[in-house]
């Protein structure tokens, strides 16, 4: 990589999921991210599930160790368990509001989402602010497409979009950019339904992560 000029930062990239459980499906499509768009460092969220989305099976404790033990020895991850030490909802918004605070009005932040939470964004507490504190990077999903579900949303995309992830260096924060990582049609409720079937899961999280599963006795009939 070449080293950073005086108009380019370091790019800091966040990535949020119920992590209930955690499993490839959110990790390779992050590390093909991390390689294509040269990230070195990328932020595990583990969310605060708000009141009006089913609780997770697997308890916020559980659930932090889950995504540690998944990243454990690699250094593109970190964990941040901010999310969690939290009684109220946690909104992504108010979160990445923190962390512009925190790391300065020039560091460039991108928050990960997938294709599916993009076409629904409209539905998020103050959606149309993300773009005030970070970029946000797609990644795309197996089934869906890319017409988004308002004229409005659409409108919105268009006018932030760009193709050059270079930009997302150049600036703080501000652009959309949809990544080319590779699709792996895995679920976290796929995992849970072969749990409480009694089936293998080993072809879809990590070792470490399937062990602390059965140690635990989750997602179990």
């Amino acid at each position: 990589m070449t080293p950073a000029t005086h108009d380019e930062h370091d790019l800091m990239a966040l990535f949020g999921g119920t992590f209930d459980p955690i499993h490839y499906g959110h990790l390779r499509p992050v590390e093909q991210l991390a390689h294509e768009i040269q990230l070195e460092k990328v932020i595990l969220l583990p969310n605060n599930v708000p009141p009006h989305r089913p609780q997770p099976e697997a308890t916020p404790s559980q659930r932090l160790k889950m995504a540690q033990l998944a990243v454990e020895g690699n250094p593109l991850f970190s964990v941040d368990s901010r999310e969690l030490q939290r009684d109220t909802p946690s909104y992504t918004i108010e979160t990445l509001a923190t962390l512009r605070k925190e790391r300065g009005t020039q560091q460039p932040l991108a928050f990960i989402i997938g294709q599916d939470s993009l076409l629904t964004l409209y539905k998020w507490h103050r959606w149309e602010s993300l773009l005030d504190v970070c970029h946000l990077v797609v990644l795309a999903r197996p089934g869906y497409g890319s017409e988004l579900d308002t004229p409005e949303l659409q409108r919105w995309y268009d006018a932030h979009k760009t193709e050059d992830a270079g930009q997302l260096r150049q600036r703080p924060q501000g652009y959309i950019y949809q990544a080319n990582t590779p699709l792996l049609d895995i679920s976290a409720t796929e995992i849970r339904q072969r749990r409480h079937e009694g089936r293998d899961c080993s072809d879809l999280l990590p070792f470490s992560v399937e062990r602390y599963i059965e140690s635990q006795g989750l997602y179990r009939a």
